[in-house]
C-alpha cells in the first residue's frame, strides 16, 4: 500500500483528479490517498495557497498527485506551483509529449520528452520597480543548477532509452546567463558519450517543431523556454488534455497535467482527465508498476481509437469526465494480462 498525497487543486482539478485515482486503482495500484490543500480552496481555509502543513505532508510520503492551480496575473498570490517546487526542491519538470492513438493531427507521429529546469531562470522572480514605469527582472543561471538539470536529462533519456539530447538556449544574444546553461549542458554531454547530444536556439526550434517534429528526441531546456516550448509542443499532439508532467527532486516527486484549472468548465462534468491520468500513469511506474503504467496507456489508446464519440467535448466528443473514465477502466479490464 503507497500512501500518496492526494491535492485537488482549483476548477477541474478535483474532477480529473478523482477520474485519474479510480484508474490508477483499476490498474492494480493499492494507494491510501491523502488529502492535501492548496490553491484557491487553501486561501480560504487557511491564508495561504501553500500551507505548512501541505508541504510537510509531501515531504513525509514523498510523492503527490496534483490538480492545477489558479495563478493570478498582474497581481494576486505568489504561484503556488512556483512555491511548491522550491520549497521541496523539485528542480526537474518532465512533460512527454506523445501522440495519442486515435487522436492523430496534421504532424503525425510526435515523441518528444522535455526536461526543464524548474528553480531559476526568470522564475526566481526578482522584480524590481526602479523608477515609475520602469521595471527589472532578473534572470538568475547557476552553474550547480544547470549541471543537475543536464544531468538529470542525460539520466532521464538513457533510463528511457532515448538517442539524443537537445540544449535549448539563446546564448547567442544572452552570452553570459544562456552560455553558462549550454557549457554545462556540454560538458555533462561529455560525461555521457553513449547518447547523442546538440543544441539550438530556441526561436529556431520553435520553428523546427512545428515543420519537422520528428528531428528531436529529448529537449533540455532553461525554466521560461521550457515552460513555452512544452505548451507548444502539447498542441502538436492536439492540446494541453492530452500532456501530462512530473516534477522531481531529491527524494520528492509531484505528479501533475500541464493544463490550466478551466474555470469555464468546472462544475459541469465535461473535464478531460486524459491529461492527469497520463501523468499518474507515469507516477505508476515510477512508484515500479511498469505493467499498470502499460495498462493505462493502453486503457487510454483503446478509448481514443475506438470509442472517440465518448470522449469529451474538446476532444470532439459528446462524453463527460464520469463516461470517459468508466470507458477507460472497461477497456483497461478487457486487456489480456501485460
Amino acid at each position: 500500500m503507497h500512501r500518496i498525497v492526494y491535492l485537488p487543486g482549483d476548477g477541474i482539478g478535483p474532477e480529473v483528479g478523482t477520474a485519474a485515482r479510480k484508474i490508477v486503482e483499476a490498474a492494480g495500484v493499492k494507494v491510501e490517498w491523502l488529502p492535501g490543500d492548496i490553491g484557491l480552496g487553501a486561501i480560504e481555509q487557511h491564508g495561504d495557497a501553500l500551507p505548512r502543513a501541505t508541504l510537510q505532508l509531501i515531504r513525509d510520503c514523498g510523492i503527490a498527485l496534483k490538480g492545477p492551480t489558479t495563478t493570478p496575473s498582474g497581481g494576486g498570490h505568489v504561484s503556488a506551483n512556483v512555491r511548491l517546487r522550491k520549497e521541496l526542491g523539485l528542480f526537474a519538470n518532465v512533460r512527454p509529449v506523445k501522440t495519442v492513438p486515435g487522436l492523430e493531427t496534421r504532424y503525425g507521429s510526435v515523441d518528444l520528452i522535455i526536461v526543464r529546469e524548474n528553480t531559476e531562470d526568470l522564475y526566481a522572480g526578482l522584480e524590481n520597480e526602479v523608477a515609475p514605469g520602469v521595471v527589472t527582472s532578473i534572470k538568475v543561471i547557476t552553474a550547480t543548477a544547470s549541471r543537475r538539470i543536464a544531468r538529470f536529462a542525460f539520466d532521464y533519456a538513457k533510463k528511457w532509452g532515448r538517442k539524443r539530447v537537445t540544449a535549448v538556449h539563446k546564448a547567442n544574444i544572452m552570452k553570459m546567463a544562456d552560455g553558462l546553461f549550454l557549457r554545462c549542458a556540454q560538458e555533462e554531454a561529455a560525461a555521457h558519450p553513449d547518447i547523442k547530444s546538440d543544441d539550438v536556439l530556441v526561436d529556431a526550434l520553435c520553428m523546427r517543431l512545428v515543420t519537422k517534429p520528428d528531428a528531436y528526441d529529448v529537449l533540455l531546456l532553461e525554466n521560461l523556454y521550457g515552460d513555452i516550448v512544452s505548451d507548444l509542443a502539447a498542441g502538436l499532439i492536439g492540446g494541453l488534455g492530452l500532456a501530462p508532467g512530473a516534477n522531481y527532486g531529491e527524494g520528492c516527486a509531484v505528479y501533475e497535467a500541464i493544463h490550466g484549472t478551466a474555470l469555464d468548465i468546472a462544475g459541469k462534468g465535461i473535464a478531460n482527465p486524459i491529461a492527469l491520468t497520463l501523468s499518474a500513469a507515469m507516477m505508476c511506474h515510477d512508484l515500479g508498476y511498469p505493467d499498470a503504467y502499460r495498462r493505462i496507456r493502453r486503457g487510454i489508446a483503446a478509448v481514443t481509437q475506438k470509442r472517440r464519440a465518448e470522449l469529451t467535448p474538446d476532444l470532439g466528443g459528446t462524453g463527460t469526465c464520469v463516461s470517459v473514465t468508466a470507458a477507460i477502466i472497461e477497456e483497461m479490464r478487457a486487456l489480456p494480462p501485460v
